[in-house]
């Protein structure tokens, strides 16, 4: 328990001296370097972090940098967001083979089958989520504290409740609850959230560091 203790007070002092002295840009480059040099998780360096942040030793705030575009695009089209890229390929997928591929013209309308599935059963859901709760955010609602299984159990329970909602909606407009209008309504809310999501992850690891020692 001691040496828990003091292995706590060694790292904070490590990260203070850092900010200090290397003034890492991002909360991501300051975990990078205490990871170096000690075998922590980077939740528990986190954890650290925000410990540190509520005794006022250190300072988390949004840099200005964050808005840059160019920086902004660089973040999007990294490897980090491959997630969003294959979703929307596959909302991009959906659409088109609803549109050119018959239920006749078999093994092709099995592309259909599934992509419409994952369409309509899973990303609303979760690009919604993953909207609302960011990964990497270093807050108690991050979904980083939610389990694989939750996010995705989570991810088809709402997919159902938006899907429902949105043809609830489709029903009191002129359009009606009709094949087209649903699949090019769930592909604007599909793109929107996913979009969101993925603009929220990169501010939240845009943090900025300052030592307030």
């Amino acid at each position: 328990m001691t040496e828990t203790r003091d292995m706590n007070s060694q790292i904070q002092e490590f990260i203070v001296n850092t900010i200090k002295i290397k003034k890492p840009k991002t909360t991501k480059v300051l975990v990078d370097i205490v990871q170096e040099k000690y075998s922590f998780s980077e939740k528990e360096i986190t954890a650290i972090l925000l410990n540190l942040e509520a005794e006022h030793t250190i300072s988390i705030a949004n840099k200005e940098s964050n808005t840059n575009p160019q920086l902004c695009n660089q973040y999007i089209f990294s490897s980090k967001t491959v997630w969003y890229w294959l979703t929307l390929l596959v909302a991009t997928v959906t659409t088109i083979a609803v549109f050119t591929i018959p239920y006749g013209s078999y093994p092709l309308v099995l592309v259909r089958q599934v992509t419409g599935a994952l369409f309509v059963l899973f990303l609303p859901g979760f690009v919604f989520v993953r909207a609302l709760f960011p990964f990497k955010v270093s807050k108690e609602n991050s979904s980083d504290n939610m389990t694989a299984v939750e996010r995705i159990s989570l991810s088809f329970g709402l997919s159902l409740v938006l899907t429902a909602i949105v043809g609830l909606i489709l029903n009191f407009t002129g359009w009606g609850i009709r094949l087209t209008p649903l699949i090019f309504s769930l592909l604007a809310f599909t793109v929107f959230f996913a979009t969101t999501a993925v603009l929220r992850e990169y501010q939240a690891k845009g943090q900025a560091l300052k030592s307030s020692a």
